[in-house]
């Protein structure tokens, strides 16, 4: 059983929210770590008012800016107005200037309300959340920027994306070219050095089988790195999954369009579409959905199928 810190409570939200921590030590700053996608944000705001049971929200903290961790941002600084935010300093900038391409909001044909920040979580400091001090560590490879937090009385880790108990997220500065993956085997090499009794992942449950979770998660890494193709192959699959939870269903003619406008989606064709028109390509993804039961067709419409 995972053995969390005292006042810490864990909004375990499935795969188009990431999990959202809560923090609420009597006498301390309450606290979020992470706070969905953007159609999610008022049940966002319901959980963290139950969590905190009538106290208000003091910080809200974001691993990184996918918009699945910061879509609910602007609905809880709605809600508690004066809420200091931190973002990792790398993403800083974009935010003020509410830059959607450097955010990856545009790129990825994905959607988050514009927020303000007050402040950035700088690796290799410590923060009080509740009455504990957690340590800030970078963790670059599924996004260029995201961190970590790890408070080691408890040996407690707050992955986000890095790992998971079945991997770790779109190592997505791939796709850009960036050759990410030896950022994502260093930062798995992190975690395993930190030596998490419990981890909070960005998805899924809390687990303490970490060997076992590292053990799959490089042998993941190691499949990409034999074959980029397969990643590419993924991360279009994600992508595809990511929307159909977002809408539930959608005709396959508009669906077919948001494929062909997101500019991720049209890379991911030209790095791994073998040639094929894009219409064809998006055909075969829809169909490895099919096949693995995470969508089906109900006529004309593409229709959500599980939540993985």
């Amino acid at each position: 059983m995972a053995d969390l810190p005292p006042n810490l409570t864990v909004l375990e939200r499935g795969w188009l929210s990431a999990n959202g921590i809560v923090f609420h030590a009597p006498g301390h700053p309450t606290a979020l770590v992470d706070s969905g996608y953007a159609t999610h944000a008022g049940q966002t705001v319901a959980l963290v008012e139950a969590a905190l049971g009538g106290r208000p929200l003091d910080r809200l903290l974001n691993t990184h800016l996918h918009s699945d961790h910061c879509g609910g941002n602007a609905a809880l600084q709605a809600r508690w107005p004066g809420v200091y935010t931190a973002v990792p300093p790398g993403e800083a900038d974009a935010v003020r200037a509410w830059d959607e391409d450097a955010l990856s909001f545009r790129p990825t044909g994905q959607q988050c309300p514009r927020f303000a920040i007050d402040g950035t979580l700088q690796p290799g400091q410590e923060i009080a959340l509740g009455d504990l001090a957690w340590q800030v560590h970078a963790a670059p490879g599924h996004d260029p920027h995201a961190v970590l937090l790890f408070e080691p009385a408890s040996r407690t880790l707050l992955s986000a994306d890095a790992l998971w108990a079945t991997g770790f997220g779109v190592v997505f500065p791939e796709i850009d070219g960036a050759h990410a993956f030896d950022e994502v085997a260093a930062t798995l090499d992190l975690i395993e050095a930190l030596a998490p009794a419990t981890v909070v992942p960005g998805h899924g449950p809390v687990f303490t089988e970490v060997g076992p979770a590292l053990a799959v998660a490089r042998r993941r890494l190691e499949s990409f790195v034999q074959s980029p193709a397969r990643h590419a192959a993924h991360a279009a699959r994600v992508l595809l999954k990511f929307k159909l939870l977002e809408w539930q269903r959608q005709d396959l003619a508009p669906l077919l369009g948001w494929i062909g406008a997101t500019p991720l989606m049209r890379s991911l064709h030209r790095q791994g579409g073998g040639g094929l028109p894009l219409d064809a390509w998006a055909g075969g993804l829809i169909a490895d959905l099919e096949r693995a039961g995470a969508a089906r067709r109900e006529g004309i419409a593409v229709v959500n199928a599980g939540t993985a």
